[in-house]
């Protein structure tokens, strides 16, 4: 049997890391915690020793996460949720029911908003014991993505197939294909003569090559906070826009969307997950649903037209 050794790190280590790092200071963390902020500091300062390297820089204004603290900090969060996981499937497993306790998703806004709600209800319907914990987040920079690798996530919601690889230990696989369509105002006769509306999420490296080929596209004079914002600055007439389907997802009759055509772009939506939690008896459960939901006919996506 393998023994554990003194340069093994006990949970209790890995949980002071993660609320130093979130916390931001020692002080914080240890109210967060319970402890002194001496015994807090001795926990750091013995992981770094056993770690090999230095985690936190200390400042007056508290203590940041170096490269290395942050790398630790992400596995430390990943370890805790697999011995939560270890926890909640035991005592699953010894009532025939191993799908129960948090289960945390990050979503993009328009995934939240139209995807997610029918799989949840799917969801709680078959496994009354999970407990989902959604958070939207952002789809720029790491995205949802980001969020599992750093251990804040169980899944994502997310899109695939841009030029930048998954973090080390994460798999993803494909739901849908989502396609982009012209977006304005309803009735209006040359709509490609608008003025651009656009948000940071909009284009990523699956779409970039066909936004560079479009010379009728202009560069955007309004830049929305979200997608939301958009549709309701085109409804109002202020301009186009070149929006993916989940987005539309109930669109007002003052939206009017046109095809783009066959070479129109698209993106791929999917799932990622950690190699260990890919297991997991809560992220199989939400697999399952959100594969029955986005089955062919099961989720509703609009398909443009003038």
């Amino acid at each position: 049997m393998a023994r554990t050794t003194d340069s093994d790190l006990a949970p209790r280590e890995l949980r002071v890391l993660v609320a130093v790092a979130e916390a931001g200071g020692f002080s914080a963390a240890a109210d967060t915690l319970g402890l002194t902020q001496s015994a807090v500091s001795h926990s750091v300062r013995g992981s770094e020793r056993k770690i090999g390297a230095v985690l936190f820089e200390r400042g007056r204004t508290g203590a940041r996460a170096t490269p290395a603290g942050e790398k630790a900090v992400a596995h430390a969060r990943r370890v805790l949720r697999l011995l939560d996981v270890l926890t909640a499937e035991a005592r699953g497993a010894a009532r025939s029911d191993a799908a129960e306790g948090p289960l945390r998703i990050a979503a993009f806004r328009s995934a939240a908003l139209h995807l997610l709600p029918p799989v949840l209800r799917r969801l709680r319907a078959r496994h009354p014991g999970i407990e989902p914990r959604v958070r939207i987040v952002r789809e720029v920079g790491r995205g949802t993505a980001g969020e599992v690798a750093a251990g804040k996530a169980d899944i994502a919601i997310a899109t695939l197939g841009g030029s930048t690889p998954l973090p080390p230990g994460l798999v993803a696989s494909r739901l849908i294909e989502e396609p982009y369509a012209l977006v304005h105002a309803t009735g209006h006769a040359a709509p490609r003569s608008l003025p651009l509306v656009d948000w940071a999420e909009n284009c990523g490296s699956y779409t970039r090559d066909w936004w560079a080929a479009q010379d009728w596209i202009p560069r955007a004079t309004v830049e929305a906070e979200d997608d939301g914002a958009v549709l309701s600055l085109v409804s109002g007439g202020h301009g186009m826009a070149i929006m993916p389907a989940l987005s539309l997802v109930g669109a007002p009759d003052s939206v009017g969307i046109t095809d783009l055509g066959p070479e129109r772009p698209t993106r791929q939506i999917g799932y990622v997950t950690t190699s260990e939690l890919a297991g997991s008896a809560a992220v199989r459960a939400l697999v399952r649903e959100l594969r029955a939901t986005t089955a062919p006919h099961g989720v509703s996506l609009p398909s443009g037209g003038a």
